[in-house]
């Protein structure tokens, strides 16, 4: 399996690993289409350049305001009638799933990446993914943590750091997050 596929199953990924050059190539190509994205002028444009960002074409009816941070892209995939604020930042080595009719307030930071607690592994990758379910509603300034699944129509409230599944039609607020009530 090359590592994109085992990027994406999730787990340990060693920072020695001998196709960690091809992740890297791919990071480069991002940081410069990242400089063209956040200086784009029109809608248009920047779904141009974020759909060569993520390797698929963004949905017409989809909208990310910039600045957009993202270290990777190619593992974002982006549902229909999406809404992404300004200031997001998107850690997708692990995968990042957002469905359609979800809406993401500024600052959110959606993070699939993470080290091993053990100082002489640490520079390896833990890597989750996460996913947003359809019609969910994140607020700002929130961070979704590896390995999370936000239900379908949930409500993540702003300032929240989600670090377990929320399960569909709650909403969820604090540090860390939890269920405050039932929609």
């Amino acid at each position: 399996m090359d590592i994109f596929k085992r990027m994406l199953a999730g787990g340990i990924i060693p920072n020695d690993d001998p196709e960690m050059g091809n992740v890297w190539e791919i990071v480069s190509q991002t940081i410069e289409w990242s400089a063209q994205l956040n200086t784009s002028t029109s809608i248009h444009q920047i779904r141009e350049v974020l759909s060569k960002i993520i390797g698929k074409q963004i949905s017409e009816n989809t909208t990310v305001f910039v600045p957009f941070y993202t270290n990777f892209g190619r593992h974002i995939q982006l549902g229909k009638n999406v809404f992404i604020n300004h200031g997001c930042s998107f850690l997708d080595l692990g995968g990042i799933t957002i469905e359609d009719d979800v809406l993401i307030g500024p600052k959110v930071n959606l993070i699939t990446e993470n080290h091993p607690i053990d100082p002489r592994k640490r520079k390896n990758l833990d890597l989750k993914s996460i996913v947003i379910k359809k019609n969910v509603w994140i607020g700002a300034n929130a961070t979704i943590l590896p390995g999370v699944t936000i239900g379908e129509n949930s409500i993540v409230a702003a300032g929240a750091v989600v670090n377990k599944d929320v399960p569909s039609n709650v909403i969820v607020g604090g540090v860390p997050a939890k269920i405050i009530k039932s929609i």
